[in-house]
């Protein structure tokens, strides 16, 4: 290995860049050398030649000596936690915590021998203090004050978050199994809905779950927000903003106040939503025409009922600050020069805090009302369906679900440039079933950056996910963990993973659901380390098992040896239904797209050898009363399976309940194939509407 290499290896293990890492198939890989320079770039490390490289090196290293505090401390409840200082050597510091309430503690210094160091030419002595373990919950600050000599610089204050050490299920998860709808929102459209699926239909879906089925929640697709404006990102997983909600799904026969509405605005209204109604006939949604359609109805709304109304925005205004104000900021301003900010904006508007921002703010001050505005609506009838699903007997009710990431060209990307890795996309490495592996084109967060802001991004953005729900599905959690890196221009297979504090993020995840008194259920299918799933279960928060995957020695794993604390499910929105599954839908699509490393044949051979495995188990165990009963008869048997599970949770998909064989989504494609745009459509594939899910004669297992 040359001394490059070697430097490279070291300066990437200092900052949690794997360099190895082992593949689906079991086979260890080596990290281009390319990729390690690409992702430690990203990362602000020089990368030059070897001097370079060594100097980077020494100051990675040393960086914890150049600072008086450690910019975040998390510490778990009901544990003394010990932080070190460092300072001028010889000299004395006083340390001290202030409450989020407000209450200030003086913390004691331990016994703490470490020789001091010369950095930079200074000598620079580390003490330790330690934090007391009766904390309250909380977001605390850490005060460093001189007895004598001056701090070092900009480091006298850092962030303290006291996390709980376990988060406690809700009551309505109890002990006993509870069941739930899986369903994309768009997905659903009713008779009386413009061409989506809309949080009015949510409620009508839900509501009949519960009562009829005494269903306990429904979890749906991530509902963040996309572009303002044509094209719309179909994709609910890549959205602009993860932090605000997309308005498309403000369902406009339910508007707050409507009656105000002079006849002739009440009239334009409603020949939009008729118009609106005809997409439903549609074998598509069509997202662009859906919000061109809905956003004339809703600014003729704005002029009659928006703040100048009595609407009452300026709460909103005031609980998410400039945060509101950026993403406000950043959809006119798309509105006007397009949605890719970074290529086709001005580059005086790519500064957020520049003069010119500034400027267009004054100049649009309407336009941004007007998003605000949305934004309140679709809030306010969110909070609505929340009350309208426990009203109808759900103990968790709505079950959000936050994305990996965002559009590199987003609304997020544009107000966050400064804890985001620059030229770095997520991903995923090849597995089975995506055998050339996957880029989500998504900047991921940059991890140093993201402690020195206090993890106030990652904080603010769970309080909105988790607002109006009862519960989180948090998307790929394993990125909490580690993350794929896939450098711009790189392969996804010539990625590298990258560690971020898991104990910081996750921690800080189960305070915010804590506080808001909801279920978290993490996503960890996938490639994932054994030890990570016990870290979740350490935690309070619920995996995800899904019957596919579930396997040992070749055989479908017993339903009675499933995870307890876990979310169970017979499909997931990755592969297709489960009658669309049984039929192979997902080598086809895989064969015409060019998708497969192995020929047809020996795909759809190891297919089928694992569809009649499972067909032979449902069997043995008496759920089928042959193994080559009929399709509809399988998924019936496979959901009896998962029915026999101990999972605290048991989810049932919108789309197996109605037959529907196509897939929602094919990972690692694009344009090639429609994902995201299909409605619910029965066998037959042909779209069906709400009315025919709730008022026929499903046979759809009680919660």
């Amino acid at each position: 290995m040359s001394d490059e290499r070697t430097l490279l290896e070291d300066l990437a293990e200092a900052h949690g860049v794997s360099t190895q890492w082992w593949d689906w198939r079991g086979e260890r890989r080596t990290v281009p050398t390319s990729s390690l320079r690409a992702v430690l770039s990203a990362m602000g490390e020089e990368i030059g030649d070897e001097a370079t490289l060594a100097a980077s090196l020494e100051r990675s290293r040393t960086l914890p000596w150049r600072r008086t505090l450690p910019p975040t401390v998390v510490q778990r409840a009901g544990a003394a936690t010990r932080v070190l200082v460092h300072l001028s050597h010889g000299s004395a510091v006083i340390l001290s915590v202030r409450c989020e309430g407000g209450a200030r503690h003086l913390l004691e210094q331990v016994e703490h021998t470490v020789e001091p160091r010369e950095i930079d030419g200074q000598w620079i002595g580390e003490a330790a203090f330690e934090v007391p373990a009766d904390l309250p919950l909380g977001w605390h600050e850490l005060i460093a004050e001189p007895e004598v000599a001056p701090m070092l610089p900009g480091s006298e204050r850092a962030v303290l978050v006291t996390v709980p050490t376990r988060l406690d299920l809700p009551g309505a998860v109890g002990h006993e199994p509870r069941g739930g709808l899986l369903t994309q929102v768009y997905q659903v459209r009713s008779r009386g809905s413009q061409g989506i699926g809309d949080l009015g239909d949510l409620v009508t879906l839900g509501t009949w779950a519960a009562r009829e089925h005494g269903h306990d929640f429904v979890l749906v697709n991530p509902l963040h927000a996309a572009e303002p404006v044509a094209p719309m990102e179909p994709s609910p997983y890549l959205p602009t903003s993860r932090r605000f909600v997309n308005p498309i799904y403000i369902d406009l026969r339910d508007l707050p106040d409507a009656e105000a509405l002079p006849d002739e605005a009440r009239t334009q209204i409603a020949e939009l939503v008729a118009r609106g109604q005809v997409l439903n006939d549609t074998d598509g949604i069509d997202r662009d025409a859906v919000w061109d359609l809905k956003r004339r109805a809703l600014r003729i709304a704005f002029r009659h009922l928006g703040p100048h109304h009595g609407t009452p925005v300026a709460a909103l205004r005031e609980e998410e600050g400039q945060a509101l104000e950026d993403f406000a900021t950043w959809c006119s301003i798309a509105a006007v020069h397009g949605t890719q900010w970074e290529r086709d904006w001005p580059a005086e508007l790519h500064d957020p805090r520049g003069a010119a921002v500034d400027a267009f703010q004054r100049a649009h001050e309407e336009e941004i009302a007007f998003t605000i505005w949305l934004q309140w609506l679709v809030r306010h009838q969110l909070a609505g369906a929340r009350e309208a699903l426990r009203a109808a007997g759900m103990g968790i009710g709505l079950v959000g679900d936050l994305a990996v990431g965002i559009h590199p060209e987003g609304a997020d990307s544009w107000a966050l440039q400064d804890v985001l890795a620059r030229g770095i996309e997520v991903g995923a490495p090849p597995d089975q079933f995506n055998q050339l592996g996957q880029n989500w084109s998504q900047p991921p967060w940059w991890p140093d950056r993201l402690a020195e802001v206090g993890y106030a991004p990652f904080r603010d953005m769970l309080r909105a996910v988790l607002r109006d729900a009862g519960g989180l599905r948090v998307d790929h959690i394993i990125g909490l963990f580690r993350l794929w890196w896939v450098p711009e221009g790189h392969a996804p297979g010539d990625g590298a993973y990258v560690r971020y504090d898991h104990e910081a993020l996750i921690g800080i995840l189960v305070l915010e659901a804590a506080r808001a008194g909801a279920t978290v259920i993490g996503e960890d299918l996938g490639v994932v380390e054994p030890w990570v799933r016990e870290h979740l279960v350490e935690r309070g928060v619920l995996g995800t098992s899904v019957m596919w995957f579930e396997w040992r020695d070749g055989y479908p794993l017993p339903p009675q040896e499933y995870r307890e604390l876990c979310l169970a499910s017979v499909t997931t929105h990755d592969i297709p239904p489960t009658a669309g599954y049984l039929a192979l839908e997902h080598v086809a699509i895989r064969e015409r797209l060019s998708l497969l490393t192995r020929p047809v044949e020996e795909e759809a051979a190891a297919e089928e050898g694992r569809i009649l495995a499972v067909r032979a188990a449902l069997h043995e165990r008496g759920l089928l009363e042959t193994p080559f009963a009929p399709v509809d008869a399988v998924v019936a048997a496979m959901h009896e399976w998962l029915a026999l599970t101990p999972a605290r949770l048991h989810g049932y998909a919108l789309t197996d309940l109605v037959g529907d064989v196509r897939a929602i989504n094919q990972p690692g494609t694009d344009e090639e194939y429609p994902n995201w745009r299909l409605p619910l459509a029965g066998p037959d594939r042909i779209p069906l509407v709400l009315e025919d899910v709730v008022g026929g004669d499903r046979a759809l297992p009680d919660g």
